[in-house]
């Protein structure tokens, strides 16, 4: 078999990922906050960008300079002359008398060593920090102190315990005798209710505490727990032989107790929103801003690039740097001028598909996916998706991430389609709107759904009520005192 050497064209088509396309890619999907940190960390490493100077309004000294000519020459100035003479109706003497007292005369150097800035910032007490307060306060030896320590790091963010005493013997080596006298008594501690194994056993020490011991409260807590989760009170009141409204009176109080104890430590710091455009309505229309505020504008360096105009003499690995940073330099500001560009595309194209919210509200919300756009604008859905990760927009009816536009569609009866963020609002008005002694039940509200022309099903009626973080009916039905004197009291159940 011969060998021989064939030349063949070929055309083919593939993508090929420059590193121009790597960054705008990476630049598209930042929120605004990260893209400020990206600028700044490359206006750090790229000496050939540098932050243009604010433009110069009308009526600045540089733009009236330009357009009407020199500025004409001040006036001269008046010499002036200090006249002052000391009054004469000032006891001069109880001055001298003053200053001429024999007390010590301290002198403060110019240099001192002053306080580092963090030592002037306050830190939120943590429960940790509050709990090993409390215990180094008790004067423990050393086995209680890490008994303690090691009860103390088994807490969850609530306050409760997430160890036994088992395992929290194993772990300081100490017996479990001393491990249950440790945490009886941190139990104690404040906030009360800390260091309880589950819900039960802090509203047992809550109501010991507040000296409730034998009352009704503490009998229901104790021996009635299942029945006071599900509200069947007509049960709790026939097992301790007590009237309706005594049991009512003993369920206020529980409720009234804590059941996280460890909630007013939370370190869960506020995440604040920093819109990347506003929409304003103008008259009949609707305005779009990029949010600029304290976005550099950058530019490159204009002595760098008159240097290498001019020739200047450089070795050729200083100009092989510098050109480097100026095709990355003038990469990032074509990058950051095609994302704010695409971003205005995009929330040009919401805005036509969704112009019944921005005025009249969340019930008008229409169903839209990421093709929608897509399609409108001309681009792809992986560039859609990446527009809308992260970014948020202030409108008319408040501020919204870019992807709360996009909802899945549910059918209406007449055939027609509504967004689900619009049938998931409806949900919460009735529920906002029903009667708290009588709730309506997921099957209730498929009906009244109906009546608006939403076509959903009871399954999908619950998923958006745990959505909304409701509980089902029989657990938001509230029993009011005497009611069970003109209606039968039983447990109601959704069907």
């Amino acid at each position: 078999m011969a060998l021989e050497l064939r030349q063949q064209l070929r055309l083919t088509q593939q993508l090929v990922m420059t590193p121009q396309l790597q960054q705008a890619i990476k630049l598209l999907q930042l929120s605004r906050l990260e893209l400020l940190e990206v600028i700044n960390q490359e206006m750090v490493e790229n000496p050939l960008l540098e932050d243009s100077p604010e433009e110069t309004q009308p009526g600045d000294g540089a733009a009236d300079e330009h357009h009407s000519g020199p500025p004409p020459e001040p006036p001269p100035l008046k010499p002036v002359s200090v006249e002052e003479t000391a009054r004469e109706d000032i006891d001069w003497s109880n001055y001298l008398d003053e200053y001429n007292a024999s007390s010590p005369v301290y002198y403060e150097p110019e240099e001192r060593e002053t306080p580092e800035y963090e030592n002037f910032l306050s830190r939120r007490e943590s429960l940790v920090d509050h709990l090993m307060w409390q215990l180094l306060l008790s004067l423990p030896n050393e086995t209680e102190e890490r008994i303690g320590s090691a009860i103390i790091g088994n807490l969850n963010s609530d306050g409760y315990l997430r160890a036994s005493a088992d395992e929290l013997a194993a772990l300081t080596g100490a017996d479990t005798s001393q491990v249950e006298k440790v945490l009886k008594k941190m139990q104690s501690f404040d906030p009360i209710g800390v260091c309880a194994r589950d819900l039960k056993e802090c509203l047992l020490i809550q109501a010991g505490h507040l000296g409730l011991d034998g009352s009704i409260a503490l009998h229901i807590i104790n021996d009635h727990f299942k029945h006071l989760e599900n509200k069947n009170y007509k049960a709790i009141a026939h097992a301790l032989g007590v009237s309706f409204d005594d049991v009512l009176s003993a369920v206020e109080v529980i409720t009234n107790l804590e059941p996280k104890p460890g909630r007013e430590f939370s370190d869960a710091a506020p995440q604040y929103i920093s819109p990347d455009i506003f929409v304003y309505k103008m008259g009949e229309e609707f305005v779009i801003l990029l949010n600029e505020d304290g976005m550099p504008k950058l530019r490159v360096s204009s002595f760098y690039r008159e240097a290498l105009n001019k020739g200047e003499a450089f070795s050729s690995h200083t100009r092989d740097y510098i050109q480097n940073k100026l095709r990355s330099a003038v990469w990032l500001i074509r990058s950051i001028h095609q994302r704010q560009r695409t971003i205005y595309k995009v929330v040009k194209s919401i805005i036509r598909f969704q112009r019944d919210f921005l005025e009249n509200g969340i019930c008008n919300l229409k169903p839209m996916v990421l093709r929608d756009v897509a399609d409108d604008i001309g681009m792809h859905e992986s560039t859609v998706s990446r527009v809308t990760t992260n970014k948020y927009v202030h409108t008319p009816q408040g501020t919204f991430e870019l992807k709360f536009f996009f909802n899945s569609s549910i059918s209406r009866l007449d055939g027609q389609t509504v967004a689900s963020a619009s049938v998931k609002e409806r949900i919460r008005q009735i529920i906002q709107s029903e009667d708290p002694a009588k709730p309506y039940s997921d099957k209730k509200m498929v009906e009244i759904l109906r009546t608006s022309n939403i076509n959903v099903a009871r399954r999908t009626v619950a998923k958006y009520r745990e959505m909304l973080g409701v509980l089902p009916s029989n657990k938001r039905k509230k029993i009011q005192r005497g009611a069970h004197q003109n209606a039968k009291i039983s447990n109601f159940y959704e069907p």
